[in-house]
């Protein structure tokens, strides 16, 4: 079976680890192309990817590159209209999340997979893929903690990234649609029930330059879904050991936790301070699996023509809890979420 040519859009922080998996980590994959607006990141496609054909039009690439599929990595602002443009091109699409900052967006995309469903498009919750989050849905799956009716969520980056963090906030849309989609999506994966009611707050210690933007740097949320069960959302931007994702799945009959310590791996240190397990550092540490195993997946579903688990409908759902947060956020009460 030959490879599966793809053309990279966005080589920042995550498309550089994208871009590294294509080129070196996916047996089924070739990297032939990468796009980008930045001149700094063409140079790492040619010089560490080896990536020749560069673009800074990404319709260029689209029409000249040797391609069958796009990866999009980059602002998300961009995703729907790129994913659109290259699905009528006829290339298949892996693009990251979120799917779009508005619902109209969102619906936009939804389109084009519709109008191309000899395609494939695959959106990045790579969540799902992470060898311990994928364990604890087939314990699921076997009945292992009977229903599970509540998911407790956790997600804080470290405190290290924080001028990042400030930087980016006037335009992220605020704490809830930049860090809570992947734990959206997890709740409904888990859980198998969209959520019908929220109320979320949030809270500023630290850095009162999120608050001038209006936003916050901690936000909480929590979740009536359609089925009765229960979800809690927390989500912050100040860890101070590190960066910190970890979630509980609740049932009738036990309880599963993924990562209850985000320990960087198995090594205890014993000295001055006692007993110490280091913490991972940020997403591209903790999720390097999940990122690769993702897109190994993407390019699987291309060469058997299989359609993905995780569908552009999920991207538009969870694009429509993350507004409904944050709009009961902002008015601080329940809010009715409606689809």
């Amino acid at each position: 079976m030959k490879k599966v040519k793809v053309g990279i859009a966005g080589l920042g922080r995550l498309g550089k680890e994208h871009a590294k998996n294509l080129a070196f980590k996916i047996a089924n994959a070739e990297l032939t192309a990468a796009c980008s607006i930045v001149p700094a990141e063409l140079e790492f496609a040619k010089n560490e990817l080896g990536v020749t054909d560069v673009y800074t039009d990404y319709n260029e690439m689209l029409a000249k590159a040797d391609i069958d599929a796009v990866a999009i990595v980059t602002t998300s602002s961009q995703h729907c209209w790129q994913i659109a443009a290259a699905l009528d091109a006829g290339k298949h699409v892996f693009s990251d999340k979120p799917l779009g900052v508005t619902i109209e967006e969102c619906k936009m995309a939804e389109a084009a997979v519709e109008r191309h469903p000899e395609l494939t498009f695959f959106l990045g919750f790579m969540r799902r893929f992470d060898p311990s989050y994928a364990y604890a849905m087939e314990k699921i799956k076997a009945g292992l903690i009977g229903k599970p009716y509540m998911v407790k969520a956790t997600g804080i980056d470290p405190e290290a990234l924080v001028q990042g963090a400030i930087k980016f906030a006037p335009t992220s849309g605020g704490i809830f649609i930049d860090m809570a989609i992947h734990d959206i999506d997890l709740m409904r994966w888990f859980l198998g029930s969209d959520p019908v009611e929220v109320y979320a707050t949030g809270a500023t210690f630290k850095h009162p330059e999120f608050k001038e933007c209006g936003d916050d740097e901690t936000g909480v949320a929590m979740y009536k879904c359609a089925n009765g069960s229960i979800g809690f959302v927390h989500v912050g931007r100040t860890a101070p050991y590190g960066y910190h994702v970890e979630t509980e799945v609740v049932g009738t009959e036990g309880t599963l936790r993924i990562s209850p310590v985000p320990e960087k791996n198995l090594c205890m240190i014993y000295d001055k301070n006692g007993a110490v397990k280091e913490c991972v550092s940020g997403f591209p540490e903790r999720f390097a699996d999940a990122y690769r195993l993702e897109m190994e997946y993407f390019i699987d579903c291309v060469q058997k023509g299989v359609k993905p688990e995780v569908t552009v409908y999920d991207g538009t759902k969870s694009t429509q809890i993350a507004f409904a947060t944050t709009e009961a956020y902002k008015k601080g009460g329940i809010l009715k979420i409606e689809y």
